[in-house]
C-alpha cells in the first residue's frame, strides 16, 4: 500500500480539514488574546501617564525640575520610560527627551509617537504632554516593549502547543486511512470474486458498528436478494422449457406422423387443428410471462385513478354468469351498499377479478357455489373476497401457488399454465394490495378456497370544476 494512496483517502482529507480547523481556531484565539492584551496595556499605560502627570503638575518649579532630572519618584524610575520639561517654544529644559517629539500636541491626551534617537533604533512611545506652572510643558512617555514581549511569548506558546497536536493528528489520520484502505481492499477483492461468478461471496461486514460495515451489510442483503432472484429466474427458465417442450413435442409428433403416412383431408385438418391448439397454448404461456414482466416493471402506475370496485365486480359477474350456468355452478355477488373506491388501474383490476373468478370456476364441481363480495374495511381501504366450494388449497401450498408454473398434484388434470395467480400477485403488488388465501369452509370434505384482497386507502381526488 503506497503512501500516495493513503494521502488520497477521504479519511486523510478529513483529517487535513480538522487540522486546518485546529490551526485556524488556535490562530483566532491568539489574535483575540493579543488584541485584548494590547487594549488592556494601552488603558493601563494611559492611566499611569495621566496619574503621574497630575501628581507632577502640583509640584513647585524647582522641585519639578529636580524630580524630572533625577527621576526622584518611584513611578519615574519604574513606570515612566521618558520624562522631560520644555518651554512653550518646545525648547528643552530638563529630562531625557532633548528634542520635541514630532507630531506631539499639548492637549492632555495620550498620543502614539515614534521617537528617533541619535544612535539607537527608533521606537514607539505612548506619550502625554500637559502644561505646568511657569509656562512650561511636561512630557511623559511609556514604551510598548511589554506588548512586544507578550506577543513573542504568545506566539511561542502557540507554536509549542499546536505543532505537536498537528503532528499527532496527521499521524492518526495516516493510521486510520491505512486501516480504511485495508478494509476497502478486502471489499474490492470480494467484489472481484463476485464479478468472476462466485455469487455466494459476501463483503466483510463485521458487527455493523460503523457506517462502512452497515453499508457492507446492506450490499450483502442486496446480493442475497439478487441471488434469490437469479435462482427464481433460473427456475422460471426451466419451467418455461418444460411447459413449452410438451406441446411442441406433440406438434412435432403429429406432423411427423402426418408426413410419414397417407392421411385423408379430414385427418390432416384434425392434425392441423390440434397442432394449432398446442401452439396457442405456447403463445398463451409466452404472452402471460410478458404480461407479468410488464406489470412488475411498474410503468402502469402513472395511469392510476380512483375506480369503484363494485362496478368492476358487476362487469365481471355479468361476463362469467353464462360460463357458470354452462358448468352448473351458482355465481353470486354480494356488493357493498355504496361505492367502494380503490386507487388503481381499471383494466388491471378487471384482470385480477377475471383470473380469480376463472380459477374458482375451474376448481368447483357442478352444483357448487362461487361467491364474490366487496366491502370497505372501515379505515379508508377496501376488501375483495372470492370464495368457492372446490378442492381448496393446502396451507403448505398457499405461498407456492403464487410462483410461476406451480401446479399442485390435485390440479394436474385441470387445464392451465400455472401463471394466473402469478399474474394476480404481480398486479396486486403494483397496487400495494395484500392477497391472502384461506379455507372457505371449516367443516367439509371439500373446504374450498377463499381469496381475500385488501386494498390500501384510495388517494384523494380533487373535486371537478363547477
Amino acid at each position: 500500500m503506497q503512501l500516495g494512496e493513503v494521502l488520497r483517502t477521504a479519511t486523510f482529507r478529513l483529517t487535513l480539514a480538522v487540522v486546518v480547523a485546529m490551526i485556524g481556531t488556535a490562530a483566532l484565539q491568539f489574535a483575540v488574546g493579543y488584541s485584548q492584551t494590547k487594549a488592556f496595556e494601552f488603558r493601563r499605560t494611559d492611566e499611569l501617564l495621566h496619574r503621574e502627570a497630575a501628581l507632577l503638575a502640583r509640584e513647585q518649579k524647582q522641585d519639578l525640575e529636580h524630580k524630572i532630572s533625577e527621576r526622584a519618584t518611584d513611578d519615574l524610575r519604574v513606570v515612566i520610560n521618558q520624562a522631560a520639561l520644555f518651554d512653550t517654544a518646545h525648547r528643552h529644559i530638563a529630562g531625557d527627551l532633548h528634542t520635541w517629539p514630532e507630531g506631539l500636541v499639548v492637549d492632555g491626551h495620550v498620543h502614539e509617537v515614534t521617537v528617533l534617537p541619535n544612535e539607537d533604533a527608533p521606537y514607539i512611545l505612548r506619550i502625554l504632554a500637559v502644561p505646568v506652572a511657569g509656562d512650561r510643558v511636561l512630557v511623559l512617555g511609556r514604551g510598548l516593549h511589554m506588548i512586544a514581549e507578550w506577543r513573542l511569548m504568545m506566539r511561542h506558546s502557540l507554536l509549542v502547543s499546536i505543532v505537536p497536536t498537528v503532528l499527532f493528528a496527521l499521524l492518526c489520520g495516516i493510521v486510520l486511512s491505512h486501516r480504511a484502505l485495508g478494509r476497502v481492499g478486502r471489499m474490492h477483492e470480494a467484489i472481484d470474486r463476485i464479478m468472476d461468478g462466485d455469487l455466494h461471496e459476501r463483503l466483510p461486514a463485521g458487527r455493523q458498528r460503523d457506517e462502512m460495515q452497515r453499508l457492507a451489510g446492506s450490499v450483502n442483503r442486496m446480493l442475497d436478494r439478487l441471488e434469490h432472484l437469479m435462482g427464481e429466474i433460473r427456475d422460471v427458465g426451466n419451467d418455461i422449457a418444460h411447459d413449452l417442450r410438451t406441446p411442441l413435442a406433440r406438434v412435432r409428433a403429429r406432423l411427423d406422423r402426418a408426413q410419414a403416412g397417407t392421411l385423408s383431408a379430414d385427418d390432416l385438418r384434425t392434425v392441423i387443428a390440434r397442432s394449432i391448439d398446442d401452439l396457442d397454448q405456447c403463445f398463451s404461456i409466452i404472452t402471460a410471462l410478458l404480461r407479468i414482466g410488464e406489470i412488475e416493471n411498474a410503468r402502469r402506475r402513472v395511469g392510476f385513478s380512483v375506480v369503484d370496485l363494485n362496478e368492476i365486480a358487476t362487469d365481471i359477474v355479468d361476463l362469467y354468469e353464462p360460463i357458470a350456468e354452462t358448468r352448473q355452478i351458482r355465481l353470486a355477488f354480494h356488493a357493498a351498499s355504496g361505492p367502494v373506491p380503490v386507487h388503481g388501474d381499471r383494466d388491471l383490476l378487471i384482470e385480477v377479478l377475471a383470473n380469480l373468478i376463472d380459477n374458482a370456476l375451474k376448481f368447483t364441481d357442478p352444483g357448487g357455489d362461487v361467491t364474490l363480495a366487496t366491502y370497505p374495511d372501515g379505515q379508508g381501504g377496501a376488501r375483495l373476497e372470492v370464495a368457492d366450494t372446490g378442492i381448496g388449497i393446502m396451507p403448505e401450498e398457499r405461498q407456492a401457488v403464487m410462483n410461476r408454473f406451480y401446479r399442485s398434484d390435485k390440479s394436474r388434470n385441470v387445464p392451465g399454465s400455472g401463471l394466473g395467480l402469478s399474474l394476480v400477485s404481480a398486479i396486486l403488488r403494483l397496487h400495494n394490495a395484500q392477497l391472502t388465501i384461506a379455507n372457505a369452509r371449516r367443516h367439509d370434505a371439500r373446504p374450498g378456497a377463499l381469496f381475500g384482497v385488501a386494498f390500501p386507502p384510495s388517494a384523494p381526488v380533487a373535486a371537478p370544476p363547477a
